[in-house]
């Protein structure tokens, strides 16, 4: 998912929520935190049916680019009606706006496309596994663009999550290149925009809110991507190929139900992790991340009956690990000079 952190980036924001720990000792702070767990819980739940049904999709239609301008298509379907009716305020923003967000649009739809051709290549839980070096690309590019001087301890929670990756990686029976860079490059890709995004903002401006921002970015992505697969892949959702795919067995059927659902899923959970992220801080939204990949992986595991052997397991465990002690990390801060 694509978010901000809790500074201001000027004409663009994602606003999140301090945590005081006065909130759980009265009704409404019982309330509240009630409300969150029923947030998290659909978060995690909708990101595990999401994946299930991505990889089984790929699999019998091996299409990403088509699939992710799908899943963008049935995101911008769902913005449209939100709208429409009033469900959300619809964004007013200015063309300085727009200019900044096109790049990051671009960066998303990048980070998507290479996150799916990467589970249609190798397991789910091995992509996510990769995916858990976002931090590593976050620090080296802060410091190459930015000029940000890590931590100690934000460095040496990248030892583990280094390790990790490679020794999962050495160990996987799915392993193949196309999967593994693939999904090395979303992590590139993600972080790039998230680092660029602090140098794009530069005009003071009224701020959109984080849903209307995701809810920009997602119709943009579906505008740039579908004439990228067509390019890519050709037209392969015309009635006469899908004829022809169910003469060589494919239930298409099946296909649309599962794709439907995995659109649905893909655009719901991002726009609840941007909810959780207005009523928590950063770091307790990045522990929930990290949360949230190992349910992923462990489901995707028991799901796809997917063989795990020890050392990669220990690997896994070893990168998700050192992604929780990242998010603790950027808790410390330096010491004045």
């Amino acid at each position: 998912s694509f978010l901000f952190s809790s500074r201001r980036y000027d004409n663009l924001k994602v606003r999140a929520a301090p945590e005081s720990a006065e909130d759980a000792s009265n009704p409404r702070g019982m309330v509240k935190t009630l409300q969150l767990g029923a947030l998290f819980g659909i978060w995690y739940l909708l990101n595990i049916y999401f994946n299930i049904y991505n990889k089984q999709v790929l699999k019998v239609y091996p299409f990403p680019a088509t699939v992710t301008a799908f899943q963008f298509g049935c995101g911008t379907l769902m913005i449209l009606l939100m709208w429409g009716f009033n469900l959300y305020p619809r964004p007013n923003f200015t063309r300085s706006q727009l200019g900044a967000i096109v790049p990051l649009a671009v960066a998303h739809t990048m980070g998507n496309l290479l996150t799916n051709i990467s589970i249609g290549r190798v397991a789910v839980s091995f992509t996510h596994t990769i995916k858990a070096m976002e931090p590593f690309f976050t620090v080296l590019f802060s410091a190459l663009l930015l000029a940000e001087r890590p931590t100690v301890w934000v460095v040496s929670s990248l030892v583990p999550i280094v390790g990790g990756v490679a020794l999962a990686s050495f160990t996987e029976a799915s392993f193949n290149w196309i999967g593994f860079g693939s999904a090395m490059a979303s992590n590139l890709t993600n972080q790039s925009r998230n680092v660029l995004s602090k140098k794009l903002m530069v005009k003071k401006e009224e701020s959109l809110d984080n849903i209307n921002l995701f809810s920009v970015i997602t119709i943009i992505s579906f505008i740039l991507l579908v004439p990228s697969a067509i390019l890519l892949e050709g037209v392969k959702f015309t009635p006469a190929y899908l004829h022809s795919a169910a003469s060589q067995g494919l239930n298409i059927r099946e296909l649309c139900v599962r794709s439907l659902l995995a659109g649905f899923c893909f655009h719901t959970y991002q726009q609840v992790s941007y909810k959780i992220l207005e009523m928590v801080s950063p770091v307790t939204h990045a522990v929930g991340n990290c949360v949230k990949r190992v349910v992923v992986i462990v489901s995707s595991v028991i799901f796809f009956q997917i063989p795990v052997s020890p050392i990669n397991s220990l690997g896994t465990g070893l990168a998700l690990a050192g992604v929780f002690l990242y998010s603790r990390a950027k808790r410390i801060k330096p010491k004045p000079n």
